[in-house]
């Protein structure tokens, strides 16, 4: 299996532009590609999104095509080169691919080796499911399972806990051991400003802010740039 993905915990970081943080490494994973299939459907307004997203990759040297903008969705997805799935809301993204019966179709193009990049919630939606969102469910898609691209489930924007804090609600750490206590599944919290990068079997994390693994059962484990995770595809 030659199975790559790039899984992007933001899309902008505080003081940056757009994709500016991880430039470099979309540009490296892409290589010698030079289009990409975007999927806008994480956003109501598609075609300013599809705007946005087709400046950024032209300044990549790579051609951004967005699928909603296709006569035919799953014939876009079946001839896709490669994939780019933006952030959002990851209900409404979710619905969407469902809807237009895409999930199927992407999976056997990612798992026949088309490069797949995502950024939050496109990076949400290429795990097992989206029961570790951040997001409100503002839609419901016919199932929490997602593309099942990769074996684990992601939490992206993961924010630490601040003992200073006088908020009462529930720090993310504490709804996350509450997904454990209903759900035995390794979740990766990806602080913004970090990616997992997957060059099948291996898991490399990269970025500048690190993350943090939990499990069932056992205390969280810290990890940093450079780290290798290949025991979340073990």
């Amino acid at each position: 299996m030659n199975k790559r993905l790039l899984l992007i915990s933001n899309s902008t970081m505080y003081g940056q532009g757009y994709l500016e943080h991880c430039e470099a490494e979309i540009r490296d994973f892409l290589g010698s590609i030079q289009d990409t299939l975007f999927l806008p459907y994480a956003l109501h307004d598609l075609d300013a999104y599809a705007k946005k997203a087709r400046q950024r990759f032209a300044e990549f040297g790579v051609r951004l095509h967005s699928v909603h903008q296709s006569e035919n969705p799953v014939d876009a997805v079946n001839k896709a080169d490669s994939f780019f799935v933006g952030g959002g809301n990851t209900f409404r993204l979710l619905k969407n691919i469902y809807e237009r019966n895409l999930l199927d179709a992407i999976r056997e193009r990612v798992d026949g080796g088309a490069p797949y990049i995502g950024s939050s919630a496109g990076s949400g939606v290429a795990t097992v499911s989206i029961r570790t969102s951040n997001d409100m469910p503002i839609v419901e898609p016919p199932s929490f399972e997602a593309l099942g691209l990769v074996p684990f489930n992601l939490n992206a924007h993961y924010i630490d806990s601040d003992a200073a804090s006088r908020h009462m609600g529930e720090t993310r750490e504490k709804r996350i051991e509450e997904f454990l206590e209903e759900n035995d599944r390794v979740v990766v919290g990806i602080r913004e400003g970090s990616m997992l990068r997957i060059e099948w079997p291996a898991v490399t994390l990269k970025g500048t802010t690190g993350a943090r693994v939990f499990r069932r059962g056992a205390d969280p484990q810290e990890f940093h740039p450079g780290d290798s995770l290949d025991f979340l595809i073990g």
